[in-house]
């Protein structure tokens, strides 16, 4: 059952092993796509072992870490329609890329799809299934499943030509919730987004991660979205709301200054959304608020 729709895209740095075991998993997809691994400059022989390993594995080596911006890089390589992207430490479940491509060329108006998230070993339920599945968005009746405000990356298939005509991911953000503003600017043109409860990715978290850096990441680019994108009271409110409920330690701070030290370029990117996205917005908001699966820890 192969499927040429869709064109797999892997971003990875200094993650050798879990990498390997990772493309092992896409090379057994029944949909055979077509896979390209983006090495953000790693030193651990990362490039080397996927020449030797997975000599079918398109390689691109920018020379530099280029974090999530290093999936902009790889899209502009893409030639199907569609484009998945996927984590080094995660791989999608056989048949998953031909459901989503299925969705996406049933419904034009419908620009990405997230799969359910199995965390391995034990094949566990993700904690954000559940919000994803109950998400609050107000869904036209043809979606085909929640709509959803934002998207995971690592477990989504989107649009090869919109990806682009959106501009990727803003390479300012770098990594960590990268996704929320491409996700917002895609809605504001009119594009959906939903969440497939039937389509599966699995998700192994690597023990080699800087969790901290990830969080001053994360508060970061929640800062710079919000402040890019929302009117000015709902951001002044998301940001005190961040500032009462985020650890109060060095790495807090340290997100919260990159932030405000970036205001100038973001006065001169703000660009608010239309009146009907920033009502999802605000509907969002309650719900993650909420959340089990959105705290700034680590």
């Amino acid at each position: 059952m192969t499927d040429p729709r869709t064109t797999v895209v892997v971003i990875t740095h200094n993650r050798r092993p879990e990498l390997l075991h990772t493309l092992d998993h896409l090379a057994e997809l029944p949909e055979q796509p077509q896979v390209i691994v983006v090495d953000n400059a790693s030193t651990d022989g990362t490039a080397d072992a996927v020449s030797r390993h997975h000599p079918r594995v398109r390689l691109l080596c920018p020379g530099r870490n280029l974090g999530a911006i290093g999936r902009n890089l790889a899209v502009r390589e893409v030639r199907t329609p569609y484009v998945a992207f996927c984590d080094d430490d995660s791989w999608w479940s056989p048949g998953a890329l031909s459901g989503a491509a299925d969705l996406l060329d049933r419904y034009p108006a419908l620009a990405t799809v997230t799969a359910r998230i199995l965390v391995e070993p034990g094949s566990a339920e993700d904690p954000i299934n559940e919000e994803l599945r109950n998400s609050p968005v107000p869904a036209p009746d043809w979606l085909p499943g929640p709509a959803l405000g934002s998207f995971l990356a690592a477990a989504t298939v989107l649009r090869t030509d919109t990806f682009g005509t959106a501009g990727g991911f803003h390479p300012r953000l770098w990594l960590g919730g990268e996704e929320e503003l491409l996700a917002a600017d895609l809605a504001a043109n009119g594009w959906w987004l939903t969440y497939a409860d039937h389509l599966t990715v699995h998700h192994q978290p690597s023990a080699v991660r800087d969790p901290t850096l990830r969080r001053a990441h994360g508060i970061r680019n929640t800062l710079w979205f919000t402040w890019l994108r929302r009117p000015a009271g709902p951001a002044l409110r998301r940001t005190v709301y961040l500032a009462r409920t985020v650890p109060h330690d060095r790495v807090s701070l340290r997100a919260f200054a990159e932030a405000a030290a970036a205001l100038p370029w973001v006065l001169r990117e703000r660009r608010v959304l239309p009146t009907e996205i920033e009502a999802r917005m605000r509907i969002l908001e309650e719900a993650q608020q909420r959340s089990a699966a959105r705290r700034y820890v680590g």
